[in-house]
């Protein structure tokens, strides 16, 4: 498939579906050079739609574009991002002209992020980050751009040039990150460049940019559906990148300036030409170019700069524009909007080659292998490239080989009319690389080798039939040279067969043997400065953080205190970070302890963006954990149970007491606008852990939580009436309402609250359903209401009543939950258990048994181990003395001893303790005298002087 046929038949299936986007009709073409091309391409127009008109529109307005372009007095240079003939082409170029100044395709507020890349190792990208926005709808947030720089692109060698040639100025152009969501459609998601789902590798690399909005600069793939899919058929390729490589890459790999300059333009022309005419997507595009366009005549008017010792870089598909504004004669009609007040941040994050493909949607291993032709083409062509000096990943010159370069650089070359190389080009035959057999067999013997590394069972036959294969696949497809698409295919088919053994397929063996998934990393000096900091911080533990994968951090805080700070950090990483970034082996957090040894799994060069993007948010992690802290604190959806997991979690990092007041006041303010208790069981466990943590580390409790206890009591006892009935309130958490407020009665009687908001709200309680029935049961009991022998006759009632048999198990359930709020109820529990097991009907029980399961899940940290415990106590430890077995609760009630006696009898004993008892008295006001002859008096008058302590001692000892 020629050059010529390939325009010709694009052309002829854009006309032939009516997917063209044709621009307004123009006046006479120009003469010029491509008179000749215009006059072949009306003959080819007529060939393949059967007269001129059809095609005559696409065909000799792409001539128009080139030759507009190429008239242009600042000169135009076309690029296809991530292409290595497009970077051979600049290299060569740069050296050739030496501009002055260079005009670059990209936002122009990302301007002072390029003297960094000298402190990087490529793939990297270009980011602009903002977390609060002003003036962009709230679910766009966070906002991020990315523009990814490879060494293999034209981008890339223009900045290098840029940056080591002294008295040349780089400008980028290309509106700003701001004005990129700016002109996006309201009402819509932020918009990525969508990539190819089957082409997209899911994997940690190819994560990298995040959810950013990806900048390429030439994005040069047909937006005609029709056309592309017309390109790879005839082509005999899978997919775009493999049609790109073989058609464009390889023919324009040796080409002259001229050459490539007008072909890439041509391709730019007949993509737009036939992109589906989406007025957003044109507008957009029009728009880019008249900002482009109108920021390089405002610098030329500024500077008085000759265009002529100028250079633009921008992508084929906009240096074929038709704008008014086009060219340093354009009409100055665009204005550039303001931005918004967004505050941005710009740093440099890590790339690589999967990020790229998954991110544009190119073919997996495209860009790897784009990368060993670019390597190829310098070999060939003899092209020196353009590096940043001290740039990590880069091989040093020697002087020798500095000074021949400089000895060979040509004098400028003055400009002069452009001669056609168009009709040159697309009328010659495809040429035919003859087959080098020694790259292939290394290729073949290669992935055999690789491929054994990785379980499969590929032997010298193998590495024989991959090689045929390629020679033969290349055939099919009329090539003489297989490509490394060709090779990959046939390594698939003749070594994978059937499954996988390992992590790696072929497919991604060949990519690694082909260049590998190289991963960029952002240096020191190149990194915000929190980023610094933490390394700065981390330095102790003497690990180099700063590569990929995991390490292993051992920290001996007993022996070492000043590590104790490391673990400081590394908590906070774990907080802050995403999963796997730092994971703690050994050692835990908790209110109130010193870590004395722990053990860490470190991953700070894997996840580079993320520490990073962090150092957006501030100057230091103490700063961003305070603003994310308050942030949750104050969100719109933030109940008291959140707020006071934010609390603890300031206490615990941070161990100051000034944001965690804040924090708790904003607890409090929140906890008494909630109309549910549907966070009454966190709220209960946070709360009742603070309050051990304050009392056993603080000389007094804080106010906050003083207050917050007075009011949750006044709260929930309000609240405990609807929540009794309330359809939509569980039983665990009508359970954590009724532990807050016995767990937190003493408190808040000694705050100044009243019980009797407990008891009232306890007697207008009337529920229906069994399970919150046994809770108001518990509840009853607990102030005093109801007895245990009343308790235990109504479950008795219950096991008696059959209509009542198959809800009992329900009741059982709320017996259980009642352990929160009573735990002393945990003995009649066990009897209740036991009475059902023994009397209920399978029928009834077993399907009782997964709820009792969940129950005990749910609340397993708390409520089981104290049924274990109590069971433990009570049930025979030997199985033969289980048939002799009397369960306590049915043995005979044994003679309980009169409160008068039994306080006689512990006369005795106060009398072998005088000083105890003489405490005791005067605390109780009594006064009297020692009398050994006959202590039963004594105790008698203190009996009478105390008759209701007298009746309550004497229910305590029946009860017992």
């Amino acid at each position: 498939m020629s050059a010529a046929s390939a325009v010709s038949a694009a052309g002829a299936a854009g006309a032939e579906s009516g997917g063209l986007a044709v621009s307004a009709v123009r006046g006479p073409a120009p003469e010029g050079a491509f008179d000749a091309l215009r006059a072949q391409l009306h003959e080819a127009a007529g060939v393949f739609a059967d007269g001129p008109d059809a095609l005559q529109g696409i065909l000799l307005g792409i001539v128009d574009d080139v030759d507009r372009a190429v008239r242009e007095p600042l000169e135009i240079f076309p690029v296809c991002h991530h292409s290595p003939a497009s970077a051979t082409a600049m290299a060569r170029r740069l050296r050739e002209k030496q501009p002055k100044v260079v005009y670059l395709e990209l936002c122009e507020d990302m301007a002072p992020l390029l003297s960094e890349l000298r402190n990087c190792t490529l793939p990297v990208a270009l980011q602009a980050f903002a977390s609060e926005i002003e003036g962009f709808p709230v679910e766009w947030a966070p906002l991020s751009v990315v523009a990814p720089i490879t060494e293999a692109s034209a981008e890339y060698q223009a900045i290098a040039y840029a940056l080591e040639t002294p008295g040349v100025e780089l400008v980028l152009v290309d509106r700003s990150s701001d004005h990129v969501f700016q002109w996006e459609p309201r009402g819509t998601e932020k918009s990525a460049e969508p990539g190819d789902p089957d082409t997209t590798p899911a994997d940690e690399e190819s994560a990298l940019h995040g959810d950013a909005v990806g900048l390429e600069i030439g994005d040069l793939r047909p937006r005609f559906a029709e056309l592309e899919e017309h390109l790879l058929r005839h082509g005999r390729v899978r997919h775009w990148s493999e049609w790109w490589h073989q058609y464009v890459e390889l023919p324009l790999g040796d080409c002259d300036h001229d050459t490539y300059r007008q072909v890439m333009l041509l391709i730019g022309s007949l993509f737009r030409r036939l992109a589906p005419g989406d007025p957003r997507k044109v507008r957009v595009d029009e728009d880019r170019e008249r900002h482009m366009w109108t920021r390089m005549r405002e610098h030329l008017a500024a500077t008085g700069t000759d265009p002529a010792d100028c250079l633009y870089v921008c992508g084929a598909f906009h240096a074929a524009a038709r704008v008014e504004e086009f060219g340093v004669h354009g009409a100055d009609t665009f204005e550039i909007g303001p931005r918004s007040a967004t505050t941005w941040q710009y740093g440099l994050i890590p790339s690589s080659h999967a990020a790229i493909e998954a991110q544009f949607g190119l073919a997996a291993g495209s860009v790897s292998i784009a990368a060993t032709v670019w390597a190829k083409n310098l070999k060939r062509t003899g092209v020196t490239p353009f590096r940043l000096a001290g740039q990590a990943g880069t091989k040093k010159k020697s002087t020798k080989a500095r000074k021949t370069t400089g000895a060979a650089v040509p004098a400028p070359v003055a400009a002069g009319p452009a001669a056609d190389k168009l009709s040159g080009f697309l009328q010659q035959p495809p040429v035919l690389d003859r087959l080098d057999e020694a790259e292939l067999l290394g290729w073949s013997v290669e992935i055999v080798r690789a491929a054994r590394r990785n379980g499969y069972l590929a032997s010298t036959a193998d590495a024989i039939s991959v090689f045929e294969t390629s020679i033969l696949l290349a055939g099919m497809r009329d090539r003489a040279r297989p490509t490394p698409y060709d090779f990959q295919d046939a390594a698939v088919t003749c070594i994978e067969k059937e499954a996988v053994p390992g992590r790696r397929d072929v497919r991604r063996l060949v990519e690694i043997m082909m260049g590998g998934d190289r991963i960029g990393k952002v240096g020191y000096d190149a990194l915000p400065p929190l980023a610094r900091d933490v390394h700065d911080r981390l330095a102790p533990l003497q690990l180099n953080l700063e590569q990929r994968g995991v390490r292993r951090a051992l920290l001996d805080i007993a022996s070492r205190p000043e590590l104790e700070r490391c673990s400081d950090v590394l908590w906070m990483l774990r907080y802050l970070m995403p999963p796997g970034t730092a994971r703690p082996i050994m050692g835990e957090r908790r209110l109130g302890e010193r870590p004395i040894q722990e053990s860490w799994d470190l991953a700070l060069g894997t996840h580079q963006r993320a520490l990073i993007e962090l150092g957006y948010e501030g100057v230091s992690i103490e700063q961003v954990l305070e603003q994310r802290l308050r942030r949750t604190a104050h969100a719109p959806q933030a109940t008291a149970a959140v707020i006071l997991e934010a609390v603890e979690d300031a206490t615990l990092y941070l161990r100051g007491r000034r944001l965690a007041d804040e924090l708790g006041a904003r607890a409090l303010e929140v906890l008494t606008s909630e109309r549910g208790v549907d966070g009454a069981p966190e709220v209960l466990r946070r709360v009742r852990r603070l309050l051990a943590f304050y009392r056993t580390g603080e000389p007094e409790l804080p106010p906050w939580i003083e207050s917050f206890v007075k009011a949750g009591y006044a709260h929930y006892c309000t609240l405990l009436p609807t929540a009794f009935v309330d359809e939509d309130a569980t039983v665990r958490q009508v359970a954590a309402t009724l532990g807050f407020l016995f767990q937190m009665e003493g408190l808040a009687l000694s705050l100044g609250c009243d019980r009797t908001q407990l008891e009232l709200a306890v007697a207008q309680s009337h529920p229906e359903e069994p399970a919150k029935v046994a809770l108001l049961w518990a509840a009853q009991l607990q102030l005093g209401g109801l007895s245990r022998a009343e308790l235990r006759a109504r479950c008795d009632e219950l096991l008696e009543n059959p209509m009542v048999l198959p809800a009992y198990p329900h009741y059982l359930s709320g017996f259980v939950h009642a352990l929160e709020p009573v735990p002393q109820l945990t003995d009649f529990v066990v009897e209740a258990v036991s009475n059902a097991f023994a009397r209920l009907p399978d029928p009834v029980l077993l399907p009782w048994l997964p709820t009792l399961i969940r129950t005990l899940r749910s609340g397993g940290s708390e409520l089981a181990p104290l049924l274990i415990r109590e069971a433990g106590r009570v049930f025979p430890g030997r199985l033969a003395a289980l048939d002799a077995w009397v369960p306590p609760w049915q043995s005979p009630p044994a003679a309980v001893p009169s409160a008068r006696r039994a306080v006689g009898g512990g006369l005795a004993l106060l009398a072998a303790h005088p000083a105890t008892c003489d405490a005791v008295a005067e605390l109780l006001g009594c006064d009297g005298t020692w009398s050994t002859a006959d202590p039963d008096p004594a105790g008698a008058a203190l009996l009478d002087r105390h008759p209701a302590t007298a009746a309550a001692l004497e229910a305590l000892l029946s009860a017992s």
